[in-house]
């Protein structure tokens, strides 16, 4: 029987994210060497090698641009102008931070968008050995199983929140510390996987102050397929700079009502 060529091209990106992760991420894990970018950030030999194989391996799948965290700006720049008919997203190891410090929260992710929109997304956890995938109006799932796992909280008093505070404002930050419309509060440090938390019920709902192309392109799919809801702190998720936007989300439609409801009126 032959598989639909969606298909085809799922399982194939699948099964390249676990092969690459198997041979350039997770032999590293806890015995890596590192360095620090212009920014700050921290580099790898794991994510140089990880990006270059994914850079050498998905053209082979869709022979269209890849757009990877680890190019410089104008690079990332110019895939993206001469990706308007098919680009590949990248982010080879996205939470270097705890790749580094033998913290298990990190992931390899990949994205394809077609003018500018998400179409099929992929963001592996190694360690767990979780494939979180989704295709645009195919659904998402982990590990074969549709998401979410777990049927979100009703009341926002009642939530987990996935929160970024780092990021964000400070007066938002201070009045979500002190005066926290949630349950409980987790930062694990990995974006990808954030978003994949909340796609799965993990998280009930999620805000993050700024992310890059590469932190969401996979992740915004996933929880999209998997019924949720999203925008930026400043309104339509996808009218925001492609860039870097920020994060409101949750995987419930009526939670994340009262969670951007809450946000503005904090004065997000």
């Amino acid at each position: 029987m032959l598989l639909p060529a969606h298909l085809i091209v799922l399982d194939q990106v699948q099964a390249l994210v676990r092969r690459v992760a198997q041979c350039e991420v997770t032999p590293r894990f806890l015995k890596v060497a590192h360095s620090h970018k212009p920014d700050g950030s921290l580099f790898t030999e794991a994510d140089a090698a990880t990006q270059a194989a994914l850079e050498a391996a998905l053209p082979h799948i869709k022979d269209v641009p890849v757009l990877g965290e680890e190019m410089t700006e104008q690079q990332q720049r110019d895939a993206w102008e001469a990706g308007r008919d098919g680009l590949w997203c990248v982010d080879p190891i996205d939470g270097t931070s705890n790749f580094v410090a033998g913290v298990p929260y990190f992931a390899v992710s990949v994205a394809y968008l077609y003018k500018g929109e998400r179409q099929l997304g992929v963001v592996y956890d190694p360690v767990a050995d979780e494939m979180f995938t989704a295709e645009r109006g195919r659904g998402a799932h982990l590990n074969g199983i549709p998401l979410p796992l777990r049927t979100p909280a009703t009341e926002l008093r009642r939530a987990l929140a996935g929160v970024e505070m780092k990021r964000i404002d400070r007066g938002l930050a201070g009045r979500l510390a002190a005066w926290p419309p949630y349950a409980s509060q987790r930062n694990f440090g990995a974006s990808t996987l954030d978003w994949c938390y909340t796609a799965a019920g993990r998280f009930d709902i999620y805000v993050h102050g700024g992310q890059k192309l590469w932190d969401y392109a996979a992740g915004a799919l996933i929880l999209e397929e998997a019924g949720g809801r999203l925008a930026s702190l400043s309104g339509s998720f996808d009218i925001a700079n492609v860039w870097e936007r920020s994060v409101v989300a949750s995987a419930s439609p009526e939670l994340f009502e009262l969670w951007r409801d809450w946000l503005k009126a904090a004065g997000a």
